[in-house]
C-alpha cells in the first residue's frame, strides 16, 4: 500500500534555545509520525476525537490533526506550561485546531471526552532514571521514566480503558528496555481486556524504539 506523503509539521517558529524548555523532536517523534501515517487506513470509522498526552513541541498532535482532518477534534495535555504554549503555537503555525490543556495525564480534559477518545497518543518519558526525577513540571518530565523507564507509563496504563471509545486505539512509544521491565513481554499484557501489537520498530543509536497499539480484545468489545 502506497502511503500518502504528509509533510512533517513546520517548526521554524522555534529557536535552538526554545528546546531548553520542552522536548525537541527526535527519532522517537518521527517514528511516531511514520507509525500514525501507516496506521491511517486502519482507523475506521474515521476518528472523531484524538488526544495526545505529553505533547511537548506539538509536533505529533499537529501531524495527527493534519492527517485526521477537520472532522476530528484534537486535544493535547502536558504538565509543562511551556510545552502547552509550544503545542498551541505549532498547531496555529501549521493551520490546524488543537485544544491544549495544562495538567497531568487526562485530568484537564473536558469530562465529556471520558470514554469517547478514538485515538490516544503517548510518547512517554521512558528513560530509566531515579524515581525522584519523575514528574517535574519542566523539561525533565520529557525523559525521566523512573525504574525500568516504566514508572510514568505504568501509572498511565490503568486510565486507558475508561478513556477510550469502544473501538478506540492507544498508541504508545516504548524503548526495548521498557517492554519487559524484568519480565518477558510484560507491557503487551499490561492493560486487562486489551491486546497490543508492535506497529513500527526502529533503531535509534543504541536504542531500539517501538510504537505499540493497544486495542480491546474482541471478547471485551
Amino acid at each position: 500500500v502506497e502511503l500518502m506523503a504528509v509533510p512533517t509539521p513546520q517548526l521554524g517558529h522555534f529557536t535552538r534555545a526554545s528546546y531548553n524548555d520542552f522536548y525537541e523532536p527526535a527519532e522517537d517523534t518521527f517514528l511516531f509520525l511514520d507509525a500514525l501515517e501507516q496506521e491511517l487506513p486502519r482507523l475506521s470509522p474515521r476518528p472523531r476525537v484524538c488526544v495526545e498526552v505529553g505533547s511537548g513541541s506539538g509536533t505529533v498532535i499537529t501531524f495527527a490533526s493534519t492527517i485526521l482532518g477537520p472532522t476530528c477534534a484534537c486535544y493535547a495535555t502536558d504538565i509543562n506550561p511551556k510545552a502547552v504554549a509550544a503545542t498551541e503555537l505549532t498547531a496555529e503555525k501549521n493551520g490546524v485546531a488543537v485544544s491544549c490543556h495544562l495538567g497531568h495525564f487526562l485530568t484537564p480534559l473536558p469530562p465529556d471526552l471520558h470514554g469517547a477518545i478514538d485515538v490516544l497518543l503517548f510518547n512517554p518519558p521512558y528513560v530509566p532514571t531515579p524515581e525522584e526525577e519523575v514528574g517535574h513540571p519542566d523539561i525533565t518530565a520529557a525523559w525521566a521514566g523512573g525504574l525500568h523507564g516504566r514508572q510514568v507509563v505504568d501509572a498511565f496504563l490503568p486510565l486507558v480503558p475508561a478513556a477510550l471509545a469502544p473501538h478506540g486505539r492507544f498508541y504508545l512509544i516504548a524503548l526495548e528496555a521498557n517492554l519487559r521491565a524484568g519480565q518477558p513481554d510484560s507491557i503487551f499484557h499490561a492493560i486487562p481486556g486489551f491486546e497490543a501489537q508492535t506497529v513500527l520498530t526502529r533503531q535509534a543509536g543504541i536504542e531500539r524504539l517501538h510504537v505499540l497499539c493497544f486495542t480491546r480484545c474482541a471478547t471485551a468489545q
